[in-house]
Order: structure tokens, then C-alpha cells, then sequence
């Protein structure tokens, strides 16, 4: 065979070798690595189906439902949309940004209990930056919280 022939076939091969590995990449192993995002109204609609399944949940911390307690790292919150609300509990201190009212996202697993066990937690915030006013500290909305769960 000559050398012009063969380059034309090995061409083909490669390309054969790198799509196939391609197609196994996109189909192989997907739904163990798939994350849908729900609302809390959504997470419950879906009932048993969803327990123990990867799930990205996204609401508003319902006002009075916060409960940090900072020597355990234990924090728990209720999270809710227009029509429904889950128990949120996370073993991670909530970040500067998250208080009562606030849009936030949670990454975790809904249980049988009832209750969604977050292993990450997003705030969701505005992109516009605002600078802490005269007076005013970053760090005091943090203690806000702390204070909060103390009471």
C-alpha cells in the first residue's frame, strides 16, 4: 500500500478512536453525575422518587427559622418558594452573606425524614456591588446571625 493511501486511513481511525471515546465521555456514567435544580415546592411534588438522589435546591430562608448553633457547626433553616417549604440542615457554618429572607441555593440530598441534608450552600446575591455605609461593618451582619440563634 502506499504512503499517500495509508494517511488517509490512519485519519479516519483516529478520528473513529476520538469520537467513540467522545460519545462514552458524554453517555457513560451520566445519570450518576446528573444535578437537577428544583424549588422546594418541586422537591416535594416529586415525593419518594427523589430520596437520596444529588439535587440542587433553590429558595428564600423563611424569616424565624434559622437555627445556628456555632459550637456544634450545626446549621438548620427552613427554605421556601411560593408554595412550599423544606427543612434545610447543613454541618457547615453559613456564609457572611446568608441571613433570613435571602435567595439561596443548597446542594445536598433529600431524606425520608423529611429533611434536606446540604453538603454545600450558595448565597445568592445581586451582581452590583453596594459599599458598607458610614458606620456600618460587614462583619456585624455575620454576628446578626449569631445573635439571632442565640435567642
Amino acid at each position: 500500500m502506499s504512503e499517500k493511501r495509508r494517511r488517509p486511513i490512519a485519519l479516519i481511525a483516529g478520528a473513529v478512536v476520538v469520537l467513540g471515546g467522545f460519545a462514552y465521555l458524554l453517555t457513560g456514567n451520566i445519570s450518576e453525575n446528573l444535578v437537577v435544580f428544583l424549588t422546594p415546592d418541586e422537591l416535594l411534588a416529586k415525593g419518594a422518587t427523589i430520596y437520596d438522589e444529588p439535587v440542587r435546591l433553590g429558595g428564600q430562608v423563611k424569616p424565624g427559622s434559622v437555627q445556628w448553633n456555632a459550637e456544634a457547626i450545626d446549621l438548620r433553616f427552613v427554605l421556601q418558594d411560593g408554595d412550599g417549604e423544606v427543612e434545610v440542615h447543613a454541618k457547615k457554618a453559613p456564609p457572611q452573606m446568608f441571613r433570613e429572607g435571602q435567595g439561596v441555593v443548597v446542594e445536598g440530598r433529600y431524606t425520608a425524614a423529611g429533611i434536606f441534608e446540604s453538603h454545600n450552600l450558595m448565597v445568592k446575591h445581586s451582581n452590583e456591588y453596594r459599599a458598607p455605609e458610614d458606620g456600618e461593618h460587614p462583619k456585624d451582619i455575620y454576628r446578626s446571625l449569631v445573635r439571632d440563634a442565640e435567642t
